[in-house]
């Protein structure tokens, strides 16, 4: 029994049976299971008044440990993100009460982020409903299934789809 992307490839073969269309397979599902993953799990923080990148700026100064703190360069580059995208998320979230700018002391011309106790309280309760509905959406596998998908994506991403200059990782 297949799918509908064993339907394309099934066209694909017909037409073009001098490709080898295996990883077509494999990356139009990865398609498939994205486009369905992502409204799921964006409901949660949608339901905090969160946007998807504002979870993930909380959820590194969560992560940093206490006093959960981070200057923005450090934010960009755990977050892969430039800091122009960076400003504009630290913006929403200092408004919304989540997080506060303060002066560094170290450096004058630069400033921490630091995690608000409301924006503790949030990134808490958001992380919380969001492991367990990864989890809920991840049932049909088990134990094994997810270590070996996991191992899977890893290598996929330490090849030339993680590193698509060329260069040594």
């Amino acid at each position: 029994m297949g799918d509908a992307v064993d339907g394309i490839l099934e066209q694909w073969r017909r037409e073009r049976p001098d490709l080898d269309l295996s990883a077509m397979g494999v990356f139009g599902r990865l398609a498939q299971v994205m486009r369905v993953l992502e409204p799921r799990v964006d409901q949660v923080f949608t339901k905090r008044g969160l946007r998807p990148g504002e979870f993930d700026v909380l959820a590194a100064l969560r992560r940093a440990g206490e006093p959960y703190t981070l200057i923005p360069s450090e934010l960009s580059a755990v977050l892969m993100m430039s800091r122009a995208g960076m400003t504009n998320r630290l913006d929403r979230l200092e408004a919304a009460g989540l997080v506060e700018r303060s002066l560094d002391p170290a450096d004058r011309r630069s400033f921490r982020v630091r995690l608000t106790g409301e924006g503790l309280r949030i990134i808490d309760e958001t992380l919380t409903e969001h492991a367990a509905n990864l989890a809920r959406l991840a049932a049909p596998l088990t134990a094994e299934d997810t270590e070996t998908l996991a191992a899977i994506l890893r290598k996929l991403l330490d090849g030339p789809l993680g590193n698509p200059e060329g260069r040594d990782a």
